[in-house]
């Protein structure tokens, strides 16, 4: 059997037949007498892969030295500034799991990152923040998120031909149950089970399953929790550092380690961070059930974050508000024509995106 864009590994109906149907042999049209009425009322397949992107600011890569640098101060757990609320939960269990994974060896390479980063550029400790989330998301999230949209555009230009393959294979279950007197529910069975098998084929074909677009969030994840960690272990139980980044600040968040009382830091992360789940909730077109379901959550959860950066250390509202800010950049270069001009794109792609994407928000709250 042949798909829209080229020959699949086998026939679409993996069946013993000891008659073929002379119409599926020469790829006429199935006649009317042919159709299986439980296939022709199912309607058409959804394969389409929803992916619902939303921006989680990220954390840096594992870098390779676990020893500290000679001339470096050495990271250890001291004291916790009062005022300031712990992570950790108020049960033993809860403690436990949150000081083993402060105390992981990702956390350790994290700060190790961060104080080498200040030393070598002798950057104020604010601006050593906002770099050191720069080039780690640059050189660690960004490659991924370029995979992430590659993979989807190759899963994205399938759909054409796997509309095409499931009319053929909904022909050829319906000339089987003809032969066989199948069910209702065995027909439906046999189309599902034959309809996985060839989206699967396809995947492996194209190299693009949908999950292998997943890595970004596997990364970006644990990164962010891991620089989050390093970062309140600095700014709230090293001795030394600490009087670094309670002098390390600007404008009105002077001292790094005690909460930012204005909440301007909180409330430009939540700002930011709707900003990026809107600009994505427009370039969908129909979203479906399960995607505005995950839009209004992630929505939500950027509102939650207002009170709960009002109540951390300013070095982390301020490495939560870089790290938005730079990934809400990364976002638009990605949508740049010359872009996708690069990655040669197997889906077309507006020439004016940024023009299109300002005329949707525009329509969507000021029509």
């Amino acid at each position: 059997m042949f798909g829209a864009g080229g020959p699949v590994r086998s026939g679409v109906l993996r069946l013993p037949v000891r008659q073929i149907c002379p119409a599926l042999l020469n790829r006429k049209s199935p006649p009317s007498g042919h159709n299986c009425p439980a296939l022709l009322s199912a309607g058409p397949p959804v394969l389409f892969c929803h992916t619902l992107s939303a921006q989680i600011p990220s954390g840096i890569g594992v870098l390779s030295a676990t020893r500290t640098p000679p001339g470096l101060r050495p990271v250890w757990s001291v004291r916790t500034t009062p005022g300031v609320r712990s992570f950790s939960g108020g049960d033993a269990g809860g403690a436990d799991f949150y000081r083993d994974l402060s105390d992981s060896a990702l956390v350790h390479q994290v700060e190790h990152y961060l104080v080498t980063m200040q030393q070598v550029s002798g950057l104020p400790w604010w601006l050593n923040i906002a770099v050191s989330t720069l080039v780690a998301r640059t050189f660690v999230t960004l490659p991924l998120a370029v995979y992430q949209m590659v993979i989807l555009s190759r899963v994205e230009a399938l759909q054409q031909e796997i509309s095409e393959l499931a009319k053929r294979l909904r022909y050829e279950v319906s000339v089987r149950a003809k032969q066989i007197n199948w069910t209702e529910k065995e027909c439906r069975l046999q189309f599902k089970k034959n309809l996985r098998r060839i989206v699967s084929e396809l995947y492996v074909r194209d190299n693009c399953h949908p999950f292998k677009a997943s890595v970004l969030v596997w990364v970006q994840v644990p990164l962010w929790i891991s620089l989050s960690l390093g970062l309140r272990r600095l700014s709230l139980e090293q001795s030394a550092l600490q009087s670094e980044l309670a002098a390390g600040g600007a404008l009105w968040f002077l001292d790094l380690t005690v909460p930012d009382s204005t909440w301007i830091l909180p409330v430009c992360v939540a700002l930011t961070n709707l900003l990026i789940i809107e600009m994505f909730s427009l370039k969908t077109a129909n979203p479906s059930r399960f995607q505005r379901i995950m839009t209004n959550f992630f929505r939500a959860l950027a509102v939650l974050m207002i009170p709960i950066g009002a109540r951390v250390p300013s070095a982390l509202v301020l490495y939560w508000f870089s790290s938005s800010l730079v990934g809400l950049g990364h976002n638009l270069l990605l949508l740049s024509p010359a872009v996708t001009r690069v990655l040669r794109l197997k889906t077309p792609r507006s020439d004016t995106p940024y023009r299109d994407l300002l005329s949707a928000f525009k329509n969507k709250y000021f029509k």
